[in-house]
């Protein structure tokens, strides 16, 4: 059993107000308000210990990065906070996530470790802007405190896509076909041709992810969204896409997790797509919905018996 039970407390009774969040039998613990409720932070104890914080906001300015976040740590975080709340290039800032230690056992040394393991997560998954200007070297600490950071900063990666930032969440490791199903929630691997181009991809977890390699056609539709308009000419400023052998195409160079089958099928064939019908499992005669709909019959076969 790998399950984790989660406590959420708001403090003040307000969806969206300021909350504590835990796990059970972990020393940490987050503390999530908005900006408009920082002034209701100042009387916190923890918020004034030695932490880890984070400042989460939209980037209107990118389709790719949708998130703009700033990872900063302090002796006294509250202190930080009330300097930070007066800086103009934080006007992204709409939310803020502070992770301190329950037990007060966290060093200066290590919420350093922990702020500079949190930005290389965030620069290697490439998920959100980052809006620190450098990436601290990582402190040397002794051996036994790095493995207990290392646990501890499990517990933050477990935390913060429940409360909605997704910044350190690795790309998921996609497996070879022999090896798939056997952890994750994986899927077989699709498939989708249209016009030139040919592209693969994967369900993991709760992101449809095309795989690099993968062609997109260069050739778009009046049908097709702007939003993956945006996202087109992003993932070509940044380097992700780039000529295919084929001149109406263009190379993934990537992995890239999208939303939902559609997205991905939109994204690749220029216009406006039902994924559910266009992507099929490779070396196999179904589409996406029809092994959808074969997963939901298998899972009602195998209850059926324990329910009669």
């Amino acid at each position: 059993m790998k399950g984790r039970t989660v406590r959420m407390y708001l403090v003040d009774g307000i969806p969206g107000g300021v909350m504590t969040v835990e796990i059970m039998n972990w020393t940490g613990m987050v503390t999530v308000a908005p900006r408009t409720q920082l002034a209701d932070l100042a009387s916190r104890s923890e918020i004034r210990r030695t932490g880890v914080y984070v400042l989460a906001g939209n980037n209107p300015e990118s389709s790719t990065f949708s998130e703009s976040i700033y990872i900063g740590e302090s002796d006294n975080v509250w202190d930080r906070l009330a300097q930070h709340s007066k800086d103009p290039a934080k006007d992204f800032w709409r939310r803020t996530f502070i992770i301190t230690s329950k037990d007060d056992n966290l060093t200066k040394a290590h919420i350093r470790y922990l702020e500079s393991r949190l930005i290389s997560l965030a620069i290697q998954a490439q998920r959100s802007k980052i809006v620190n200007g450098t990436n601290p070297d990582v402190p040397r600490l002794p051996e036994p405190d790095i493995a207990d950071m290392e646990y501890f900063l499990e517990q933050v990666q477990m935390l913060l896509p429940v409360l909605g930032l997704s910044f350190a969440m690795p790309l998921p490791t996609l497996k070879d076909e022999q090896s798939m199903g056997t952890t994750t929630h994986e899927s077989p691997i699709f498939y989708m041709n249209y016009k030139k181009a040919t592209a693969f991809a994967q369900e993991v977890n709760d992101e449809f992810i095309i795989l690099r390699n993968s062609t997109l056609c260069k050739e778009d539709s009046s049908s097709l969204a702007s939003s993956y308009r945006q996202l087109r000419s992003q993932l070509l400023d940044d380097g992700k896409l780039v000529s295919a052998d084929n001149p109406d195409c263009w190379m993934l160079m990537q992995d890239l997790p999208l939303t939902s089958p559609s997205a991905a099928a939109c994204l690749v064939g220029g216009l406006s797509l039902n994924g559910r019908t266009t992507w099929q499992v490779k070396d196999g005669n179904q589409s996406y919905a029809a092994w959808q709909d074969s997963q939901l019959e298998k899972a009602r076969k195998e209850i059926k018996p324990e329910l009669e």
